[in-house]
């Protein structure tokens, strides 16, 4: 996929989006093909590293205690929870998918996985925010830096699926090399690579879409 294309796509979209009294968001419009949406393999379930970010804070829970939590807390968490807490939220509903909501990225330390499974996972799984588990071997400051950057996309069983890539006021180039990690990854996520790609739009918020492929 050339460079140069995308940017025009990503230019074109800006200047048709007439301005608005609020941020909007770049989108993408995926449309895959030929592919069986009933095999779980077939679905794109991924997190994606943007190199550029996406324009607006990702907020990052941490289920941690003791050092951990401080390290968390210290890489700017905008929520460290006391795994007593897990219980709580688990009989409190309405915290817990209010809580789902805001937050983008889920951590926890391993020992607290079946228990956030057994409490939490009927709220998180659906969202596809069960925590990333913190194993021994593993940096929790490193996973929220790196989360920070990252967004998850689903397209659960659905050929067509939406992507918020960065927000309209971005530099058209760092919006361009945000799109190029997307197509990249469902390049290597398919056999077929772009040939399972029926065509990829871009827009924004309230704007008309512009076709990259």
């Amino acid at each position: 996929m050339e460079h140069e294309k995308i940017v025009t796509a990503v230019k074109e979209a800006l200047e048709k989006s007439p301005q608005r009294k609020f941020k909007e968001s770049i989108d993408l419009a995926i449309n895959l093909k030929n592919l069986d949406m009933n095999q779980p393999q077939n679905r794109f379930d991924e997190e994606i590293i943007l190199p550029n970010g996406v324009g607006k804070q990702i907020k990052i829970a941490v289920f941690a205690k003791g050092e951990t939590g401080q390290r968390a807390k210290a890489a700017g968490a905008d929520y460290v929870l006391d795994p007593e807490e897990i219980n709580v939220l688990g009989e409190d509903k309405a915290r817990a998918k209010s809580l789902a909501e805001d937050v983008s990225f889920f951590i926890a330390e391993s020992a607290y996985m079946p228990l956030i499974g057994k409490t939490l996972g009927p709220v998180l799984g659906p969202r596809g925010k069960m925590p990333i588990p913190l194993t021994a071997d593993k940096d929790v400051v490193q996973i929220i830096t790196k989360s920070r950057n990252s967004i998850k996309v689903r397209s659960k069983d659905k050929m067509t699926f939406h992507i918020s890539i960065g927000k309209k006021e971005m530099d058209p180039v760092k919006l361009s090399e945000n799109i190029e990690a997307i197509i990249n990854r469902i390049e290597h996520k398919y056999e077929r690579g772009l040939y399972n790609v029926k065509s990829i739009y871009v827009k924004s918020t309230m704007g008309p879409a512009v076709r990259v492929i």
